[in-house]
């Protein structure tokens, strides 16, 4: 058996640990059963924005009336859009793999590992044991309990991206960002698409009046249900699929078909996979790692980072984790890992970002302020005839820190950038406030925003 300083599972945000591990010249093994970099560079935020930026390449075109420039799409070349996608990936998979086989100290086992014991992983019929091990296996997609889903040929957000024909009409279970996002994609390439979410809302962890115009906007271009459970799956007779739905507040019945139907209902951690329980790591009720805020596990020395823990399931939080785990073991120090200011953003057309706490998470034990700006209340928002898209400041009454911020409209992604550090430190609003802001600009917004205070 052989035996190592360090053991890595997963070519994700394992990686950071492994160069940080080889940079010290410690004895290394990577164990991954691919593809090869991990769920974010295969299957994930990577293929789905670079499909997502020719959407909304083509909703800006669609949207030139308002701005009274009259353009219409004359052609989308899906294939090559899903080709240009698919070699973008395979080229830079190549080039860490390549990587990987020249780098000294390190022993790469391609596979599905498990665990047989205490720090011991066995992987193609070999068993190796480290030291330390990280475990940085991921998650894959969570399929619901639906009569008749497993007799269908559906998609995830995984096999979506070897798809080699544009579908004429979709179904998409689950409102959650996957959901939205790839509603997005195809309802711009042209597709049919039928968006279903079990509860009332989509998006629903963020603000409501966010949610709330989402809907309004994405139902201007495709079906959305909500408050809709999918009943029953069956083959149509043309190679499609037939849906059973049922309203769960009216209870009423519908049957849709469409040709194509994906799965976007969450995620479940590799966890069972590695059969972790043999090496003495704890899960809870969801098959989630369970860790400290040091990422450490209940076994010493074996410690869980990205997807595979659960804790918030993107890909900015599994690098943060992977870098400062393995920081901690190689110098010995005890940085703890601190959630509360972690942004996170969804690209729908609207564009979503939001960091700290919504309103009414914030208002179970502050006293709040809130402030709201249109962009069409800044010049920049006017000229570019955006009248729906806002901004929300989350702000505590008697310290004036900045707890939460929320952002629905183009670019939000970028414009949440100048309060996540507040947030994260807790910062005053009033330095955001009086710095000298660009006119006009957008970011304009966020001034605007937290200038606009009121109690709630």
């Amino acid at each position: 058996m052989k035996n190592y300083d360090i053991i890595v599972i997963g070519s994700g945000c394992g990686m950071l640990i492994l160069d940080e591990a080889l940079g010290h010249g410690v004895r290394t093994a990577l164990v991954d059963k691919g593809p090869f970099g991990g769920t974010c560079l295969n299957v994930g935020c990577i293929p789905s924005k670079m499909l997502i930026h020719a959407a909304d390449r083509i909703m800006e075109i669609q949207e030139a009336r308002k701005l009274g420039v009259e353009a219409q799409v004359v052609n989308i070349d899906f294939d090559f859009i899903m080709d240009r996608m698919r070699e973008s990936i395979r080229d830079t998979r190549s080039g860490m793999r390549q990587a990987v086989s020249e780098a000294e100290n390190l022993d790469f086992y391609e596979g599905v590992g498990h665990f047989t014991g205490d720090y011991t992983i066995e992987v193609n019929g070999e068993e190796i044991q480290g030291k330390k091990v990280f475990i940085a296996s991921g998650s894959r997609p969570s399929i619901p309990p639906i009569k008749g889903l497993d007799g269908v040929n559906y998609l995830t957000n995984e096999t979506v991206l070897q798809l080699r024909k544009k579908p004429g009409s979709m179904l998409i279970i689950g409102g959650g960002y996957v959901g939205c996002e790839y509603a997005h994609f195809f309802a711009a390439m042209g597709t049919r698409v039928t968006l279903v979410e079990v509860t009332d809302r989509l998006v629903a962890v963020e603000e409501p009046e966010i949610a709330g115009l989402l809907r309004t906007q994405l139902s201007a271009r495709m079906d959305v249900r909500v408050s809709t459970r999918i009943e029953e799956v069956n083959s149509s007779g043309n190679g499609g699929v037939t849906v059973r739905l049922r309203d769960t507040k009216t209870d009423r019945e519908q049957e849709i078909t469409a040709e194509e139907i994906m799965v976007a209902t969450g995620r479940i951690s590799n966890a069972d996979l590695l059969e972790v329980e043999k090496t003495g790591v704890a899960t809870n009720g969801r098959g989630f790692i369970q860790v400290n805020e040091y990422l450490e596990t209940s076994k010493k020395d074996v410690f869980a980072v990205g997807d595979a823990n659960g804790q918030q399931m993107f890909t900015h939080v599994a690098n943060r984790e992977a870098v400062m785990a393995v920081d901690n073991v190689l110098h010995d120090a005890k940085s703890r890992m601190d959630y509360h200011a972690t942004p996170h953003a969804v690209y729908s057309h609207p564009q979503i970002a939001s960091v700290g706490l919504t309103e009414a998470a914030a208002a179970e034990n502050h006293r709040i302020l809130v402030g709201k700006a249109s962009y069409f209340d800044v010049a920049k928002g006017e000229a570019m005839m955006e009248k729906d898209g806002f901004a929300k400041a989350v702000v505590e009454g008697e310290s004036g820190r900045i707890l939460g911020f929320h952002i629905i409209g183009p670019y939000a992604p970028i414009l949440i950038q100048e309060v996540i550090n507040a947030v994260a430190s807790g910062g005053h609003r009033d330095p955001i406030i009086q710095g000298i802001h660009i006119h006009p600009a957008l970011p304009e917004l966020i001034q605007t925003a937290l200038g606009s205070l009121e109690e709630r």
